[in-house]
């Protein structure tokens, strides 16, 4: 037996060279993925097949070393290689492989045809152990640049290569994006929750640090007409996104930062969703989510810079802007309590015209004065902005020539 084996042995290596053209001969003829890869991606197959011939010799002359040899055959293949096909292309290219060598060398022994199918299937498991190793690299390589790319947008410490970093991650957001900050435990469903925003037309980006939870919001490219209300084609406002993802999240305060531009500029949206974080629980009656922007009195109470030059950027310039009579129409409304009677007394107008100039103010502004909600951040928007502007105007000019 050690003879034929012996026998065997030394045919096989004479019919390797023989083995690896009819090899690459029916990858040409039964492959169409094949022939369409550049030259130097084929040769590097031939070389996988022939390793793997080889391989399989050494393999039948020492079964024990089965494990690392049927590694051994990928290891010829370039890293490019693993990245330019698939599992199933690999799997196809196994097959071939194996039906070349079963035709050679059935008629010859029996022993050697199961010897080939015994050592096919090592070989197979080998490649899906190989392909498995890359897309978890990927998975830790995309989850470190995620948390990094979350984290520059959070500190906004970005640079020239955040564009690029986005990119990588293969971010289909589309324009405009929003920041949604909550907490979380410690084992979040990371998985759930992009499967929930790509339901709701979103793509995502998530951060967990420690408890707090971190999802960076964009609309899909090309939104189906199911992420539209009722059926409607209409994308969904980052606000009904943030709903739908609430679920993700622990108990706590929810906040969602105000829409910006673009992905790249979702920093100053972070900002006010962690500044809303934090005081959050000081307005009894939050919705969650809660917009950052409903938490501006209690963002600017608390020292948030960002806060202060919101509310007097968007609603107190504007309408100092557009009419002195606006702005004395709405002091007085607010400190009389939203009395419209009140109100036109002490402005000697009639009550209609107080009502045709709060609605004026909205129109301007975009805020309704009426809500009690919204006149405590028009109250603190206009003490804010009344304060910058005698701050600046009772700073004294410097002198010329001090320093």
């Amino acid at each position: 037996m050690d003879r034929t084996k012996s026998q065997e042995l030394a045919w096989l290596r004479t019919i390797t060279g023989e083995l690896s053209t009819r090899t690459i001969t029916r990858l040409d003829d039964t492959l169409p993925w094949y022939g369409n890869m550049p030259p130097s991606r084929r040769s590097a197959i031939g070389l996988v097949a022939q390793t793997g011939i080889s391989s399989f010799i050494q393999w039948y002359e020492d079964p024990s070393s089965t494990p690392w040899i049927a590694s051994d055959v990928f290891s010829a293949a370039p890293r490019e290689l693993l990245r330019s096909i698939s599992l199933q292309e690999t799997l196809q290219l196994i097959r071939v492989v194996v039906s070349v060598v079963e035709d050679r060398v059935a008629p010859k022994s029996e022993a050697l045809r199961e010897a080939v199918l015994h050592y096919s299937r090592d070989v197979a498991f080998a490649a899906a152990d190989v392909y498995a190793r890359a897309a978890e690299a990927r998975g830790l390589w995309d989850a470190r640049l995620e948390a990094l790319v979350v984290d520059s947008i959070l500190t906004g410490e970005s640079d020239d290569e955040l564009p690029s970093r986005i990119a990588a991650l293969g971010w289909h957001g589309d324009g405009e994006a929003a920041v949604l900050v909550g907490t979380a435990e410690r084992y979040v469903d990371v998985d759930q929750l992009r499967r929930s925003a790509r339901h709701a037309g979103a793509d995502v980006l998530i951060g967990l640090q420690g408890t707090r939870l971190v999802l960076v919001l964009g609309r899909l490219e090309t939104p189906s007409a199911e992420h539209g209300a009722g059926g409607a084609s209409e994308p969904l406002s980052f606000l009904e996104i943030a709903q739908r993802l609430a679920d993700g999240f622990s108990d706590g305060p929810l906040v969602l930062g105000p829409t910006v531009e673009n992905l790249v500029d979702a920093s100053r949206s972070a900002r006010a969703a962690l500044a809303g974080v934090a005081v959050a629980r000081s307005w009894r009656h939050a919705p969650r989510p809660v917009p950052a922007d409903d938490l501006l009195p209690e963002r600017a109470l608390a020292g948030d810079g960002l806060a202060r030059r919101t509310l007097i950027e968007q609603i107190y310039e504007p309408l100092s802007a557009h009419s002195g009579e606006l702005l004395e129409t709405l002091w007085c409304y607010l400190d009389n309590g939203r009395s419209l009677e009140a109100t036109a007394r002490e402005l000697f107008v009639h009550p209609n015209t107080v009502r045709y100039r709060l609605k004026k103010v909205s129109d301007v502004i975009g805020w309704n004065a009426t809500g009690a909600r919204e006149a405590l951040i028009l109250q603190s928007a206009l003490i804010a902005g009344s304060i910058a502007q005698h701050g600046r105007r009772s700073t004294p000019p410097k002198r010329e020539g001090a320093r």
